[in-house]
């Protein structure tokens, strides 16, 4: 007898599964379907007079008693296994509401011993994966900065040169040179400006400080009047005369709006005006130009790290719009992107979520 019972024990699930959950939760109500079966049968069979019913009485009855037994069991059957359930759903709403840069392990509190391990290995997943992509962006970021030292002094060395009387051909290799260290130092800034901004790395929201968005954008936008004038670009400043107080780290904002007017320069072509525009409700920045605009199929991935479409004519590196992405989620914000035919042009709108000092925000991205 006693081995019968160490076999039943050893048979039942283990304490924490969802195997478990279900028996516990299911068992009793299936004893009380049972009692409740055996007693209508018991009434039905020794307490009923069937002399005056028909046999189509009969069956109907039984039918009727089955269906509403089916039914009750069915009802609890369901509800069990969706309270045993409950945890995993959880789990898979914390999945679907993450950002796709938190890479932190899956709490497994509370989930079945069935699932737990595979969480658990998925966890182990995670972290190795975040340890990669931290190597890998430690080893860009350290990259850039070393590079940025021999090719600030190769930029020298072809500016000394251009100084002097030289050969045509050796005056236009040296003006090659020149303008390749450019875009190679300009890289390397950019890169940079994307490691400060990773949120996974640091947390820009502690350099935070309180500015007016408006007095900002009118000083840090006059610094390209020379620029946009040397391309014959009227640079407009729309913004309302109250303060648009915001959050922001400021040299990553620099960044940003260096990026949005530089981009609307080198691919707006033919655009005659460029708008910097500042709303109040939410506090938003907008750079809008009245250039050709950008082709629907590019515009779903010019944000991309490295992107370039194929139909612009203009050199780059394909990281200014990915730099604009990643400082607005550092900033918690949203952006978007409107273009032909709803736009005459392309104007990009960054919307700020506002006072928030030190606040944890995650904005999701908006078509």
């Amino acid at each position: 007898m006693w081995k019968v019972l160490d076999k039943l024990l050893a048979a039942f699930p283990p304490r924490g599964s969802l195997a478990r959950h279900l028996v516990l939760r299911l068992f009793p109500a299936v004893i009380v379907l049972v009692v409740l079966d055996l007693g209508a049968t018991w009434v039905m069979t020794r307490k009923i007079n069937f002399d005056a019913w028909l046999l189509r009485d009969i069956f109907w009855t039984m039918i009727f008693s089955q269906i509403v037994l089916v039914s009750i069991f069915a009802w609890v059957l369901i509800s069990g296994v969706r309270s045993g359930l409950a945890s995993i759903n959880r789990l898979s709403l914390e999945i679907s509401q993450r950002s796709v840069d938190d890479l932190q392990p899956l709490d497994v509190a509370g989930l079945p011993t069935e699932v737990a391990p595979l969480v658990t290995h998925f966890n182990d997943l995670l972290l190795r994966l975040d340890d990669s992509m931290q190597a890998q962006k430690r080893f860009i970021g350290h990259a850039a900065h070393q590079l940025r030292t021999p090719l600030t002094g190769l930029k020298l060395e072809s500016e000394l040169m251009l100084t002097r009387s030289l050969p045509d051909d050796v005056r236009e290799r040296a003006e090659r040179i020149k303008s390749v260290s450019d875009r190679m130092i300009r890289l390397g800034q950019q890169l940079l400006v994307l490691a400060k901004a990773d949120p996974s790395t640091r947390r820009p929201q502690d350099s935070f400080v309180r500015m007016d968005l408006c007095e900002w954008v009118r000083v840090s936008g006059a610094e390209w009047i020379p620029a946009a004038r040397a391309k014959h670009v009227e640079l407009e400043l729309i913004a309302p005369d109250d303060p648009v107080w915001v959050d922001v780290d400021t040299l990553l904002l620099e960044e940003l709006l260096s990026n949005l007017i530089d981009n609307a320069l080198r691919y707006g072509v033919g655009a005659t005006t460029i708008k910097l525009r500042v709303t109040t409700n939410p506090p938003s920045l907008a750079v809008e130009d009245n250039g050709p605009g950008i082709d629907p199929n590019d515009a779903e991935r010019v944000f991309e790290a490295f992107y370039r479409s194929p139909r612009a004519n203009e050199g780059g590196s394909g990281l200014g719009l990915a730099i604009v992405r990643e400082i607005a989620r550092a900033h918690g914000a949203w952006w978007s992107l409107v273009s032909r035919p709803e736009f005459a042009g392309t104007r990009i709108t960054v919307v700020f979520p506002g006072p928030r000092i030190g606040a944890r925000l995650t904005r999701q991205e908006q078509d």
